[in-house]
């Protein structure tokens, strides 16, 4: 079981080049430190760079300048190879979007990410035991065509935390449920970080999600501004 992990992001700047275009600079020096087994939640208006930061630290993309290490490692030190295994061993991704593979079912999209190491009992028992964990248990067998938007979504938390990963990534994890289930799925993420003792950090435009983080950060103009109603920021 995890620890958690600590990361770190210093001085990142973040832009997009289009061919013909203007640049984008979506962030500009941000700095944000997370401590292993936090909760905290990122919010901002569309296009201020939150799912950017997020991509940032699971090692999806790399900054132009500045740093993101997680746990003392500098990401932009590791070759392919090591961020690749990064992204599989240590980072859980949850999606608004669940990504589920169709033809397979519950608990073999739950498998996906094993597969690169090699699926044993121990792993194939977790799996069964988070979707047991998540509600899911007697749908295991069940393709995703044949369940609701809120229970593929609890899949997809499952498979992000079948490889036993320090830190949970989620980018808007509840933009497609409806009240109820948004909620069921926050609480099935907080009871999950208190749990598995991962570092969790949500992307959200949900005042309610991002009311239940034990932190909350905004980004504004592509840069860490205090958030709304008194909530501590960053160190």
């Amino acid at each position: 079981m995890s620890d958690g992990a600590d990361v770190r992001v210093e001085g990142v700047t973040r832009t997009f080049r289009v061919p013909g275009g203007v640049p984008v600079e979506v962030l500009r020096g941000v700095d944000l430190r997370v401590a292993a087994g936090e909760s905290v939640a990122v919010t901002g208006p569309s296009g201020s760079g939150k799912t950017t930061l997020l991509q940032l630290i699971g090692a999806l993309d790399a900054p132009d300048a500045g740093e993101v290490r997680v746990n003392g490692r500098a990401l932009d030190a590791l070759d392919e190879a090591e961020r690749l295994r990064f992204r599989n061993r240590e980072v859980g991704f949850v999606f608004q979007a669940h990504h589920l593979l169709p033809q397979l079912n519950a608990l073999e999209n739950v498998l996906v990410p094993v597969w690169a190491s090699g699926v044993d009992d121990r792993l194939r028992e977790r799996a069964a035991h988070l979707l047991g964990r998540v509600g899911l248990g007697d749908r295991m067998t069940r393709f995703p065509g044949q369940l609701s938007g809120g229970e593929r979504q609890r899949v997809a938390v499952a498979r992000a935390l079948v490889m036993e990963p320090g830190l949970v990534l989620a980018d808007e994890p509840t933009g497609a449920l409806d009240q109820a289930a948004a909620q069921a799925l926050v609480d099935l993420l907080l009871d999950l970080n208190r749990e598995e003792r991962a570092t969790l950090i949500v992307v959200t435009h949900s005042e309610l999600c991002a009311q239940r983080m034990g932190r909350r950060v905004e980004l504004k103009g592509g840069t860490v501004k205090p958030a709304a109603c008194g909530v501590e920021i960053i160190d």
